[in-house]
């Protein structure tokens, strides 16, 4: 009987983790959609060509404005062998301390882009992230995102 009860609650248990990871990840997405719905309309609004503070100005206005919970240039301090280093690295836009944003404005996305969004994100220990480079005619050829 003791081993039938301890397999239910541990299949109990499981499910229970199964469907909270299904939840925070639909919970995600829905951030995730609101975000880049922002930024095309940012990017509607203003067109390419202005400089990365606009961008982000415009877009935590935006990001507020639909309910989300922003904030904007968040210190990210750099762990080497246990030592916290505060070496004056920021966040873009971290949005409901869940999605991290890294704002461009460059012709093109190279390696080194894809680095940092990543070594934020592990810094920060967030998994999502989005690379947003703003400097496109359209905005969807400037958008990554990113899971770790």
């Amino acid at each position: 009987m003791q081993k039938n009860n301890f397999t239910q609650s541990f299949t109990e248990n499981a499910q229970r983790a199964t469907e909270q990871k299904e939840k925070n990840n639909m919970e995600i997405n829905q951030i995730t959609e609101k975000i880049i719905g922002c930024a095309i309309e940012v990017h509607k609004c203003l067109g390419p060509g202005l400089l990365e503070s606009a961008y982000e100005e415009c877009l935590v206005f935006e990001l507020q404005n639909v309910g989300l919970i922003v904030e904007k240039q968040k210190p990210v301090p750099v762990i080497y062998k246990e030592i916290k280093l505060d070496c004056g690295y920021r966040i873009d836009i971290l949005v409901e301390n869940t999605v991290l944003i890294e704002l461009k404005t460059v012709d093109a996305f190279n390696p080194v882009h894809e680095a940092q969004i990543l070594t934020y994100m592990k810094f920060s220990k967030k998994s999502i992230g989005l690379l947003i480079n703003f400097n496109v005619t359209l905005l969807k050829n400037g958008l990554k995102r990113y899971k770790i």
